[in-house]
Formats: C-alpha cells, sequence, structure tokens
C-alpha cells in the first residue's frame, strides 16, 4: 500500500525530474517511486545498476550483462554437474567471481522479478524460433 509523503526538492531536481518523466511517459509521482527503488536497490546491492533496453528496464552488473543472463548461465552449467558453479559460470561468461555473486545475491533478493525476465526472455526466443523455422518452410517450398 502506498503512503504519501511531503518532500521538499530543490527547483533543479524538481525541473529535472520532470524531464525524465516526459521523456518516458509517465508521471513525475511514477518517476520518483522508480528513481527510489532503484536507488534502494543500488545502495543493497552495489555492483549492480539498472538499465533501459527494448525488453524493459531491467537489473545488470555495473560492468557486465542483465543479471537474468548470469543466473542463465549459472543455471546451464549447474545442470552441466559443475563442481563449482560460480566459477564455472564465471568463465563462461568472461567475469569476475565476484561479478557472478553480486548478480546472485541481487537474485536472492529479487528472484521473482528476475525469473519473469528470463522466461520472457524464452518465450521471445521461441517466438523468433518458430518465425524462423515458419520462414525457412516457405523458403524451402514446403507445403504447410
Amino acid at each position: 500500500m502506498a503512503s504519501p509523503r511531503s518532500v521538499r526538492l530543490p527547483d533543479d531536481v524538481l525541473r529535472r525530474l520532470a524531464d525524465v518523466a516526459r521523456r518516458n511517459g509517465a508521471s513525475v509521482s511514477a518517476t520518483i517511486e522508480r528513481l527510489l527503488d532503484e536507488a534502494l536497490r543500488r545502495e543493497a546491492h552495489p555492483a549492480i545498476t539498472f538499465r533501459d533496453g527494448p525488453s524493459g528496464r531491467r537489473a545488470g552488473l555495473v560492468a557486465g550483462p542483465d543479471v537474468d543472463e548470469v543466473i542463465r548461465t549459472l543455471r546451464a552449467v549447474q545442470a552441466e554437474g559443475a563442481a563449482d558453479a560460480v566459477t564455472a559460470a564465471a568463465e563462461a561468461a568472461s567475469l569476475t567471481t565476484a561479478q557472478v555473486r553480486a548478480a546472485v545475491a541481487y537474485y536472492a533478493d529479487h528472484t521473482a522479478e528476475v525469473d519473469e525476465r528470463i522466461a520472457a526472455n524464452q518465450r521471445a526466443a521461441d517466438e523468433r524460433e518458430a518465425a524462423w523455422r515458419r520462414q525457412q518452410e516457405i523458403v524451402a517450398g514446403t507445403p504447410r
């Protein structure tokens, strides 16, 4: 449940906040909420940042890939039976073990969010593959 709060902000901050909200097509209130939430998450996880992209805003390593990519890599090396999954994931993704651990720490605190991104990415990949297969059938002259 949201609780109203009164906050005094300098005019320059309010102007920049309104500019960000306008660019993103969001309200000032929604922009404040998003920025504050992300700032609190970065405070708890200093190696994590947030970035925009075609699939929306997501958590990523400051100097590396998105958290969901690291977790997918970690799961893949675990499925292969790696004795030290963190080291194996770091090697597979050209990351340090500290970066993998930072992604794991964020994932531990925000599991549902990262799992949803992983699922959405898998659905998008499946759709792209199905479209490619249909195109290949047309090119090959294979009747449907």
